[in-house]
């Protein structure tokens, strides 16, 4: 049973990760897109 928890909470870890880091590039593209906008 322990070993299941430690599973589930190593699954949600990298899970939260990945949205983050997903998160982080849908931010920069939208800076990006700000910027491209800003020097026409």
């Amino acid at each position: 049973m322990k070993k299941l928890f430690t599973l589930a909470f190593c699954v949600l870890v990298l899970a939260a990760c990945n949205t983050v880091h997903g998160f982080g590039q849908d931010v920069k593209k939208v800076g990006e897109s700000l910027e491209g906008a800003g020097k026409k």
